[in-house]
């Protein structure tokens, strides 16, 4: 029997902003502005990728714009059966071409609270551009540190991994910590096992998205297992943008087998054609994964995520439930401490 999936309480930690348009409504702002659609994938590699991914960012024309979007994810997720999300943003990447960065997150922030249920809601990761001059990721530090009491929730890393590793950045994520905030970077997506190491030692990640060569270094998996350091992985994705050649090749086994926590997400739903429920079922087929195995990830994303606790524990109930539903233990196998969490 086929798990309730869309019934499964669950964080989706891994979501970009602009990949997550609608697709209808990307068709529209690309008609009201007068500016092509971003192609869809699959990419022949991430340099094919960041293209589309401007294109996507170009067709938002206003902080209206902005506010829709983010109403229209928290709905969305939603309707997956995601009680929190957590959104990558980077907005010195707008260049002032919708006004003060200031202004793009608050917009984002606003249309994500407006989306907000009793059943559903979400935080921004204000990321760091890592191809963007050094005063843009102290702007996106000073932005995340001034909103980290009105939804902003950790400071992320993205961009050309490969050419600005982590070590660039480790005063910013230094601070961040301090700060309370999460640090959440790419790493081991454009770049090997050696970029994963330094976001999980020189910048001293809590989540890592994506993650996936760390599988490369069968040291650093044991290390991060016991660390408790968790990866945001996200299968699809990594086929589309080719960082792993098929889901058959994907590292995601040889990752779970070491008990490295991870979490499943869509990661730019718009360019990869999958939403985190697809990513629960594509998991649960290729893997055989059952019911418990399911929740077990389903848990992993709510105790690693920084999801407000009266959410977080009303959600763990729920969960509990849905194991129970499913014949499986209410008990979390806890791969992994789980300190780090914020209590909000």
């Amino acid at each position: 029997m086929t798990p309730d999936l869309l019934g499964l309480p669950k964080a989706e930690l891994h979501l970009h902003l602009e990949g997550a348009i609608r697709p209808s409504t990307a068709a529209e702002m690309a008609d009201l502005h007068g500016r092509p659609a971003p192609p869809a994938g699959p990419f022949h590699g991430l340099g094919e990728f960041v293209h589309a991914y401007e294109r996507a960012r170009d067709l938002i024309g206003s902080l209206d714009d902005l506010h829709r979007i983010g109403r229209e994810l928290v709905e969305d997720a939603a309707a997956q059966g995601v009680v929190w999300s957590e959104v990558y943003l980077i907005p010195p990447s707008y260049s002032g071409r919708l006004g003060p960065a200031e202004g793009v997150l608050e917009a984002v922030l606003d249309g994500m609270r407006a989306g907000t249920t009793e059943n559903s809601a979400a935080g921004v990761i204000v990321g760091i551009n890592r191809g963007l001059p050094m005063a843009a990721a102290e702007e996106s530090l000073e932005l995340a540190l001034a909103y980290r009491d009105a939804g902003v929730v950790g400071l992320g890393l993205a961009g050309d991994e490969a050419n600005h590793p982590p070590e660039h950045f480790t005063d910013l994520f230094r601070r961040a910590r301090t700060a309370g905030l999460l640090a959440v970077p790419h790493g081991g997506e454009g770049a090997g096992a050696a970029s994963v190491r330094a976001c999980a030692e020189t910048l001293g990640a809590h989540r890592i998205s994506h993650g996936v060569r760390a599988v490369e270094d069968p040291r650093l998996l044991r290390e991060l297992a016991e660390k408790g350091v968790c990866l945001d992985v996200c299968p699809t994705s990594n086929v589309v943008l080719q960082v792993s050649p098929s889901l058959a090749e994907h590292p995601l086994p040889a990752i779970m087998a070491e008990g490295v926590p991870v979490t499943l997400s869509s990661d730019c739903p718009l360019f990869c054609g999958t939403t985190v429920v697809e990513e629960y079922q594509r998991v649960h087929e290729w893997l055989s994964l059952d019911a418990r195995a399911l929740a077990d990830l389903a848990e992993t994303s709510l105790r690693f995520s920084a999801c407000p606790a009266p959410r977080r524990t009303a959600a763990l109930a729920r969960l509990a439930d849905w194991r129970q539903g499913h014949g499986g233990d209410a008990s979390w196998p806890g791969r992994g401490p789980v300190s780090g969490v914020l209590e909000h």
